[in-house]
């Protein structure tokens, strides 16, 4: 039976191209993480006008750091709702009145039910994340 040795600095060589490859694939797992985030953010956004989807952006801010983020000021009405619908009750509890430039007319309401987009997708992306690094046996 033939004997297999290795120097100290050819175990050291083998353990920093094996950490490299680690840390190459956690690199592609967080992207992967924050793309799936950004897809399924669109996917369950409820406007097809575009503007709600076409906010949704992710940004990689080095190998490890990426950001997802919705950049509509009224994003957070429909994550939530409005008026008497608004999650947690805290909307407005009365019904209102406003011009709507897109109607050009009044408008009553009494608030909009929640669309949540943004939770699920973020559930969708902590499932994936979670599950990837537990492969990788981390």
């Amino acid at each position: 039976m033939a004997k297999i040795s290795f120097s100290g600095r050819q175990l050291l060589r083998a353990a920093q191209r094996f950490e490299e490859g680690i840390l190459d694939e956690v690199s592609d797992i967080v992207f992967e993480t924050a793309r799936l985030i950004q897809s399924q953010a669109k996917a369950l956004a409820p406007f097809d006008d575009g503007g709600l989807k076409g906010s949704i952006k992710m940004e990689m801010l080095g190998k490890y750091n990426a950001v997802v983020t919705v950049g509509v000021h009224y994003a957070i009405y429909v994550e939530y709702g409005t008026g008497i619908y608004a999650e947690n009750g805290n909307g407005r509890r009365t019904p209102w009145t406003y011009y709507s430039l897109k109607l050009g007319r009044y408008v009553t309401t009494e608030g909009m039910r929640a669309q949540p987009f943004w939770g699920p997708a973020v559930d969708a992306g902590r499932d994936y994340f979670e599950r990837e690094m537990r492969r990788l046996g981390l």
